[in-house]
């Protein structure tokens, strides 16, 4: 490794300590740390809102090696709060590559470090749960950075939605990716032109932003929706004046019990329209239902987790990322489990008894990840359907 490289040093609450180098912006990123196991996609786990709040460590041993492109992002900004991987590739090879990763972090203001044995972090993060974490290029001392993890709040409590959400409502009307034409029609918030809407809008959509992903919004659209999108804290009441036909409460980072206001908007949605909740959204969803989360030890995250979809027995390897989860057992004679993580046996999937509102754990837009889930908007659109 070069002898030029800055030095970083990561230390966790619990002390323990690993040193490597800088790459990205230089300083101090504080948060919690924890293991994504994609083996692809590190552009879209950098601007996926979810992970606000936290470090993400990739276990996969290079990142970097194809660059950033223009299409890869899934929101306008990168919301982590620093980046941690064994081996940066400053030399990427790739067509579509338009800056290198620490160029692009660099740009972005998000610390990185490099050069650490991520499979040693992640057996520990394993066996000890994520916890919170300092990286610094600036201060070196590791018992300061220390007790500097020690004092930052836990991710027990924190609503995080509030902070990754829209300021003000907006339209979304850009499809799936084409090969030939790239992203169907445009959008002010992502420029590209294309060949059009891929089916005529038949079903009006609001979609809750708690950390909303553009793949979502893509999905919806592909499968005949008109898309508008609401703050985190839009109230009940002013959503059901647009007279949607489903809503959409969407993924995002944080603790849900927290989000009190998107709870008691939800309950106002229940028995007067479909509802679809993904990830934060299906954990507001439990809770509005009258449920209870916890705290997973250290949460799933990455696009190779298998879930056994219940009602028909096959199995979907998903993308996911999250750290709470729903506790089943609260929700006895409300809803029914449909899917369920084939690794834990946690929830993954929620059907209520008598109405039309589902929800899943797992991100059916798989960006990054696989295209096993992507029936489910299909699904969404036939409920809307046949209410």
């Amino acid at each position: 490794m070069s002898l030029s490289k800055k030095k970083a040093i990561l230390a966790l609450t619990d002390g323990t300590v690993f040193e490597g180098h800088s790459f990205g912006a230089e300083g101090e990123a504080i948060g919690e740390v924890v293991f994504n196991t994609s083996m692809c996609g590190y552009q879209e786990v950098l601007t996926d809102p979810s992970y606000k709040g936290q470090m993400v460590a990739m276990t996969y041993t290079q990142i970097g090696n194809y660059g950033v492109g223009e299409e890869d992002i899934e929101s306008g900004k990168l919301w982590l709060d620093g980046f941690i991987v064994k081996e940066y590739c400053n030399y990427p090879s790739n067509w579509r590559t338009k800056e290198t990763l620490g160029v692009y972090l660099k740009r972005n203001k998000v610390v990185g470090i490099e050069g650490i044995d991520t499979r040693v972090l992640t057996r520990h993060l394993r066996d000890k749960g994520a916890m919170n974490g300092v990286i610094s290029t600036a201060d070196l001392d590791p018992a300061r950075l220390v007790k500097k993890a020690k004092e930052f709040p836990s991710m027990i409590g924190r609503d995080l939605a509030k902070e990754v959400t829209c300021k003000k409502p907006y339209k979304w009307t850009q499809g799936l990716w084409d090969l030939k034409e790239g992203y169907p029609t445009s959008h002010p918030r992502y420029k590209h032109s294309g060949a059009g809407i891929p089916h005529p809008t038949s079903h009006r959509v609001v979609v809750y932003d708690f950390g909303i992903k553009f793949n979502t919004l893509r999905n919806l659209v592909n499968v005949g929706c008109e898309v508008t999108i609401v703050p985190a804290f839009t109230p009940a009441e002013d959503v059901l004046k647009m007279e949607p036909d489903g809503i959409l409460l969407s993924n995002g980072p944080g603790d849900p019990d927290a989000v009190t206001y998107a709870i008691e908007n939800t309950r106002k949605f229940i028995g007067k329209k479909p509802i679809f909740g993904i990830c934060l959204g299906h954990q507001i969803l439990g809770l509005a239902l009258g449920g209870k989360t916890y705290k997973l030890k250290f949460g799933h995250h990455g696009g190779n987790q298998p879930v056994m979809d219940l009602t028909t027995k096959k199995v979907e390897i998903t993308a996911q990322n999250h750290g709470f989860a729903v506790d089943v057992d609260s929700l006895k004679g409300i809803a029914e489990l449909t899917h369920i993580n084939l690794n834990d046996k946690t929830v993954e999937g929620l059907s209520h008894t008598k109405l039309p509102i589902f929800s899943v754990q797992y991100h059916p837009e798989a960006s990054p990840g696989p295209h096993d889930s992507s029936y489910l908007f299909k699904r969404f659109a036939d409920i809307m359907e046949r209410t």
